[in-house]
């Protein structure tokens, strides 16, 4: 990749007003371009199970195995996290929308997500990949909190089901990009970095 000219960026005016130059709501609708996947966060504490829907997941580190969720801080699960210590991760599968829904406050009559366990904490079951976590930061991040997990056990199926993605505000599906044969190119990486 040959570099950027940078002199042709321009540079950030340092003494521009601290506020943005947009609402929450364009934010909001800005971020949602992000295509992710859908995730059910659950904890137990006291006995009592908690769950509920996020899309703001990600893996942190490979050594240690680390995973980060973004919480709102006024989410009952925000405390719960907290509390309990630990929480799990059960990565939905695209035919699991009942259960997305579910968990972010809309169930459908008669459908009662199902569970079991891994590592001692409830996980959905059918899930493409279920994660089970040990808190080990918690770092504010403005009406949000960042809580990072050690990863301590994951499972999921040989054939994992296509997952359940979340687009535009919307769920959507995975599907092949026009001209891609699917294979990741040479040279790339979750890690790669590029010097400008």
């Amino acid at each position: 990749m040959p570099p950027i000219d940078t002199a042709a960026v321009p540079m950030a005016d340092a003494t521009a007003p601290a506020e943005p130059a947009f609402t929450p709501r364009q934010f909001r609708n800005a971020m949602g371009q992000f295509a992710t996947g859908v995730v059910v966060i659950a904890t137990e504490h006291d006995g009592h199970a908690h769950a509920m829907t996020a899309n703001a997941f990600m893996s942190g580190s490979l050594e240690p195995p680390l995973v980060l969720v973004s919480v709102a801080c006024t989410a009952r699960m925000h405390d719960k996290i907290r509390a309990a210590g630990h929480f799990s991760i059960s990565m939905l599968a695209e035919h699991q929308l009942a259960v997305s829904n579910h968990f972010a406050g809309k169930p459908t009559p008669g459908q009662q997500p199902a569970f079991e366990r891994l590592g001692g904490l409830p996980v959905v079951r059918g899930a493409v990949l279920q994660l089970a976590a040990a808190l080990e930061h918690a770092y504010p991040c403005g009406d949000h909190t960042l809580f990072v997990g050690r990863a301590l056990a994951l499972q999921g199926p040989a054939d994992a089901p296509p997952p359940l993605l979340f687009h535009g505000g919307r769920y959507s599906q995975l599907h092949g990009a026009p001209g891609s044969d699917g294979r990741v190119p040479d040279g790339f990486s979750t890690s790669h970095e590029q010097l400008w």
